[in-house]
């Protein structure tokens, strides 16, 4: 299959290994919000991709991590006067349940960012020591003059990298950095922050490192797909790139780069800073998970998705359409032919997962299905066929 590439800016050829699982790491959630439709989009478009791959056979191993250790989460903690700890595990507990509700498949591995810091501390002690990392007063920055391609995939010129670093939690003015954009592998932190000991004090690490880390201790050197929201095009997924790469010796840290379109409401953005979330429980308690699967797979998962409550039970209509055509009961006439739709289905798939067009062929076999049984043909095979392929998008279809 194709895949786009987000570091290419191109679909590249993907084939499955045949000696070995694919791997997939998706970064996760900071645990204080959850689960909001931004989420739950990137999570479900991940899921598919699991679940096309294992229908066509491969084993896939997929890490998911959490990032338990965050300002955000430290801030929200504070500000609601409990521990960040307590905070952390109720809204993870509750990721896990909107898993469930959504029937999004559990991850093979699931680590939390604070109980790995003992794989996060040589990986930091390695580029102090090949020069791509320095100390100072008890932190240790990455020095991103030291690695000339930094940036790559964001196609940005130093001014606009560092803007959008700045807009996501970089501090330009730190008078410990050498440079404005070097970033966090080890910082002392706030007072009042959770720290853990390391060669440099007592600290914590910064974000970027965490994924490095756990990606590599689960998955390996290098890794098949690595995806996330499109907001982590820059800086996060390419600090991860030169921060590994030199530590493993091994180029590319990843083959392909997957990023989901951002989910937008109302014409803003949804996030947790502007407050207009919706969170998939509330969401549950008005829809199937299978309507809100076929509505949030409805646009190709590159494009920016403007969430809208009111067209979730169109959508809805389409999953019912499947429910009557997998009871209806056809007779001896002429039999339905599955063979050209599921040929369209995979093509679909294999163009860089292309769930519209793949769900306008469930929505084609349905009515079919529907039509050719009252007029009495033969129907089991394409029922079966119809059957097969939405549990490869993963729908449940009961009532």
């Amino acid at each position: 299959m194709r895949l786009y590439n987000s570091l290419s800016r191109e679909k590249d050829i993907f084939v499955l290994p045949k000696d070995r699982p694919v791997t997939l790491y998706v970064c996760g959630v900071t645990p204080y919000d959850t689960t909001h439709m931004g989420h739950a989009r990137t999570y479900l478009v991940f899921d598919v991709l699991i679940r096309y791959l294992r229908w066509q056979g491969a084993e896939v191993r997929y890490c998911q991590n959490v990032t338990d250790i965050d300002d955000p989460l430290f801030e929200r903690a504070a500000r609601d006067g409990e521990r960040w700890q307590d905070l952390a595990e109720r809204q993870t507990a509750q990721l896990l349940e909107d898993y469930r509700g959504l029937n999004i498949l559990m991850p093979t591995y699931f680590p939390r960012a604070s109980e790995e810091i003992g794989a996060i501390i040589p990986i930091i002690a390695r580029l102090i020591e090949l020069g791509h990392a320095y100390i100072a007063e008890g932190n240790v920055y990455f020095s991103v003059r030291t690695d000339p391609g930094f940036g790559k995939m964001a196609r940005m010129g130093y001014d606009e990298l560092l803007a959008t670093a700045n807009q996501r939690g970089n501090n330009p003015d730190d008078p410990h950095k050498r440079d404005p954009l070097d970033f966090v592998l080890w910082q002392t932190g706030n007072p009042g922050d959770p720290t853990w000991e390391s060669p440099w004090g007592m600290g914590r690490p910064g974000w970027h490192i965490e994924c490095s880390a756990m990606a590599t201790k689960y998955l390996g050197d290098q890794i098949d797909i690595h995806g996330g929201g499109a907001d982590l095009l820059f800086p996060h997924h390419p600090c991860e790139i030169a921060q590994t790469e030199p530590v493993t010796g091994k180029r590319p840290f990843v083959q392909i780069w997957m990023h989901t379109g951002l989910v937008w409401l109302d014409g803003e953005k949804m996030s947790k800073s502007l407050g207009n979330l919706v969170f998939a429980r509330d969401a549950l308690r008005e829809h199937s998970a299978d309507a809100l699967r076929w509505y949030l797979l409805s646009q190709h998962y590159r494009e920016e998705f403007d969430y809208n409550r009111t067209e979730v039970a169109l959508h809805g209509e389409s999953v019912q359409l499947m429910r009557a055509a997998l009871e209806a009961t056809g007779g001896d006439g002429p039999p339905l032919h599955p063979e050209v739709p599921r040929a369209e289905f995979v093509a679909a798939m294999a163009d860089d997962l292309n769930t519209p067009t793949a769900l306008a062929v469930l929505h084609m076999m349905a009515g079919n299905i529907v039509r050719a049984a009252a007029e009495g043909r033969a129907v089991a095979a394409c029922q079966d066929s119809l059957r097969d392929l939405a549990g490869a998008l993963g729908f449940v279809l009961s009532a």
